[in-house]
C-alpha cells in the first residue's frame, strides 16, 4: 500500500526549524526554464533557489513535479540503499535510477558535466566531501536534522553531511584461524595471512594502516608504526592487497581481512545463508581502531534538485536512518533501532574509546604520503 506523501513532513513538523518560505513564483519559472540554475559570465552555474529556506511542504511539492532522481555511487546493495530508494518511490512518487562509481569518478563526472549535469546526488567517502566542496561542485543543503549531526560529520554550510559511518574491523575465518585475532598486534603475532588491500587505491586500506598506527603506538601525526605493521607482513610473506571480496573471503582464501565493519558484518552473513555451518569471527580491534562516514554531495547542477535535497532529508530521517543500519552501516543520528536491527550489529562495548574519529582536513596529505611510502617500500617486497 503507497504510504501518505504528507509522512515525513508530518514526522517532522515539531521540530523542524522555521522556514522563510518559497520564493516567488516568477524566481520558480524562471528557476524551473533553467533547470533551477543559472549562468554568470564565467559559464559557472549558480542555484536561483535556496532550499534551506523552503518549507518542507514546499520542498516535497517541488520534488514531487520533478518526479525523478538520478544518483551516483548508490547502488542498491551497498548500505541498503534499495529501500530508502523504493520507500521514496513509494512515499513521494519519485522514480530513481542510479550510476554506481568510485567517489573520485563522482566528483569528475559532477565537474566534466558543467552545468549540463545529469546526476543530482552522490554519496562519496568523507574525505571527498571537502574536496567536492572546494571544487564548488555543491548545492548547500543541510535539512532540518542538522543540529543532531554530530560536527565532525558536516561541513558549516550543508555542502556536504554524513549520514552513516563505519569502523575499522577484523573478520577472520575460524576454520583456518581457530583463534580469531582481537587486535592489530595479535595480527604481527600470528602466521596467517591478512588482507589489507590496495593501499594506492582502496580508502578502506588506507584507514587500516590509520587504525594499525593508532594501535602500535601512533596515529594521524606519527603514521610510521602503521608502516612498520605493513612492512612486517610484507617480509613475512602474509600481507595480502588484493580486493576482500565476499567470493574471496567464502572460498577460503583469505585468512583475516581488516574492513568496514558494515561490509564484515554483511559478507558473514552472506556467507552464512549460503553455509549455515561456516564460522567467521567479526570484531573491532581493542587496541584501537578509526571510524568515517560517507556523506551525500548535491550537484550543483542537478537536474532534480528538489528531488535529490528530499532525498538528503529523508536519509536523514528515522526510517532513512534505519534502512542504512539494516545494511549494517552506523546511522549518524542516534535513532533508536528495531531489535531486528540492532541484533546485526556488533555489541556497543566494542565501539569505546579506543575508537578514534579522523581529521579529514589533514587525511588526504597523509594518504598522498603514504601511498608514496608504500610505493617506495613495500611494492618492492612484494616484488
Amino acid at each position: 500500500m503507497k504510504k501518505s506523501t504528507t509522512h515525513l513532513v508530518g514526522m517532522r513538523a515539531l521540530s523542524r526549524r522555521n522556514f522563510l518560505g518559497m520564493v516567488g513564483m516568477a524566481s520558480l519559472a524562471c528557476a524551473a526554464g533553467l533547470g533551477l540554475t543559472g549562468c554568470d559570465d564565467g559559464g559557472s552555474a549558480q542555484p536561483s533557489v535556496d532550499y534551506n529556506s523552503m518549507s518542507l511542504e514546499d520542498l516535497v511539492a517541488q520534488a514531487q513535479e520533478e518526479g525523478e532522481i538520478a544518483s551516483v555511487g548508490m547502488p542498491d546493495t551497498w548500505a541498503n540503499w534499495v529501500e530508502t530508494w523504493e520507500d521514496i518511490e513509494a512515499e513521494y512518487g519519485i522514480t530513481h535510477a542510479d550510476q554506481d562509481m568510485s567517489s573520485s569518478e563522482e566528483l569528475a563526472m559532477f565537474r566534466e558535466e558543467g552545468v549540463d549535469g545529469t546526476k543530482d546526488i552522490g554519496d562519496v567517502g568523507q574525505s571527498w566531501g571537502p574536496t567536492a566542496e572546494e571544487q564548488e561542485l555543491t548545492l548547500k543543503y543541510k535539512t532540518s536534522y542538522w543540529d543532531e549531526i554530530p560536527d565532525w560529520a558536516k561541513d558549516d554550510d550543508g555542502d556536504w553531511v554524513v549520514g552513516y559511518y563505519g569502523t575499522i574491523s577484523l573478520m577472520s575465518n575460524d576454520s583456518t584461524v581457530p583463534s580469531a585475532p582481537t587486535s592489530f598486534q595479535d595480527l604481527l603475532d600470528g602466521d596467517y595471512n591478512v588482507c589489507v588491500g590496495d593501499v594506492t587505491a582502496a580508502a578502506v586500506a588506507q584507514y587500516a594502516v590509520l587504525a594499525a598506527a593508532y594501535a602500535l603506538g601512533g596515529g594521524i601525526d606519527d603514521m610510521q608504526p602503521g608502516y612498520d605493521f605493513l612492512k612486517q607482513l610484507a617480509e613475512q610473506g602474509r600481507l595480502d592487497v588484493s580486493d576482500a571480496s565476499l567470493a574471496r573471503i567464502e572460498s577460503g582464501e583469505i585468512d583475516v581481512c581488516i574492513n568496514w565493519d558494515y561490509n564484515s558484518l554483511n559478507y558473514r552473513d552472506q556467507i552464512l545463508e549460503n553455509n549455515p555451518n561456516a564460522q567467521f569471527s567479526v570484531s573491532i580491534p581493542s587496541d584501537a581502531s578509526v571510524q568515517s562516514g560517507y556523506c551525500t554531495i548535491i550537484n550543483k547542477n542537478a537536474p532534480h534538485p528538489a528531488a535529490a535535497c528530499l532525498a538528503r532529508e529523508f536519509i536523514l530521517s528515522d526510517e532513512g536512518q534505519i534502512n542504512l543500519a539494516r545494511g549494517y552501516a552506523t546511522p549518524i543520528r542516534d535513532v533508536e533501532l528495531p531489535e531486528d536491527v540492532a541484533t546485526l550489529r556488533l555489541p556497543d562495548e566494542q565501539y569505546g574509546d579506543h575508537v578514534q574519529t579522523v581529521d579529514e582536513s589533514v587525511w588526504s596529505g597523509v594518504c598522498q604520503d603514504m601511498i608514496t611510502w608504500y610505493q617506495e617500500n613495500i611494492i618492492p617486497i612484494l616484488g
